[in-house]
C-alpha cells in the first residue's frame, strides 16, 4: 500500500504517539482502536504498523518513554545540599515537570493494568528509581534529625500521590499561578516531615 500523500516517517511517527497519548488519556486504552488513532493522525489504519507493532507496544512505549524522560530531566537538575534543600528541589521539580505532561501522568498511573507482566516490570523499575531518590532524601533527613518520618517508604508514596494531585485540578490562568502552587505544596511537604 502506498504511503498517504504528505506522510513522512519523521513527522508521522511522533504524530502517532501524540494521537495515541491524547486518545488513551481521554477515553482509556481499552476503548481506543488503532483505526481511531489512524483517523486522528490522518493516515490509513494499516499505515500505523509502520510506526508500531500494535496498540499494546504503543502504550508501553508511551509509559516507558515518560519515565525515562522524567529520570533524565531529574538527573539534569538534581541538586546537592541539605536534606531539606533537596526535598524542596524535588517537590518543585515534580510539580513543574508533571504539570506540563498531564496526559502522560494520567496514563502512567491509570493504564498500568493494561501492561503485560514484563512491560509492567520495566515501568515499575523505572518508577522505583524515581521514588528511591525521594526516599533517600527522607532517610537522610531522618538520620540527621531534621525530619520526623516514622516510615520513609509510606511517606514517599504519600508525597508523590499528593504532588501528582496537582495535575487533577491545576489550570494555567486559574486562581493560583504554578509558582504559588509550588510554594504552597512545598510548605505542606516541609510541615509533613518537620522534626
Amino acid at each position: 500500500m502506498a504511503r498517504t500523500a504528505g506522510s513522512h516517517s519523521d513527522i508521522t511517527g511522533p504524530r502517532v504517539r501524540e494521537a495515541a497519548l491524547s486518545l488513551f488519556a481521554r477515553h482509556g486504552f481499552a476503548a481506543v482502536s488503532m483505526r481511531q488513532i489512524a483517523r486522528e493522525v490522518g493516515v490509513q489504519a494499516g499505515a500505523l504498523y509502520n510506526y508500531t507493532p500494535d496498540k499494546q507496544s504503543l502504550l508501553f512505549d508511551l509509559m516507558r518513554t515518560h519515565m525515562e524522560d522524567l529520570l533524565d530531566a531529574r538527573a539534569a537538575v538534581a541538586q546537592a545540599g541539605t536534606a531539606l534543600e533537596r526535598l524542596e528541589d524535588f517537590t518543585r521539580f515534580h510539580i513543574r515537570f508533571h504539570s506540563e505532561r498531564p496526559d502522560e501522568v494520567f496514563i502512567a498511573y491509570m493504564e498500568l493494568r493494561n501492561l503485560t507482566p514484563e512491560e509492567f516490570a520495566v515501568v515499575e523499575t523505572l518508577r522505583r528509581r524515581y521514588e528511591d531518590e525521594l526516599e533517600d532524601i527522607l532517610n537522610e533527613g531522618v538520620a540527621c534529625g531534621d525530619f520526623a518520618v516514622p516510615d520513609t517508604k509510606i511517606a514517599t508514596l504519600a508525597m508523590i500521590a499528593m504532588l501528582n494531585g496537582v495535575n487533577t485540578w491545576f489550570r494555567e490562568g486559574g486562581r493560583l499561578s504554578l509558582d504559588e502552587v509550588e510554594r504552597i505544596y512545598w510548605d505542606m511537604v516541609r510541615k509533613a516531615v518537620a522534626a
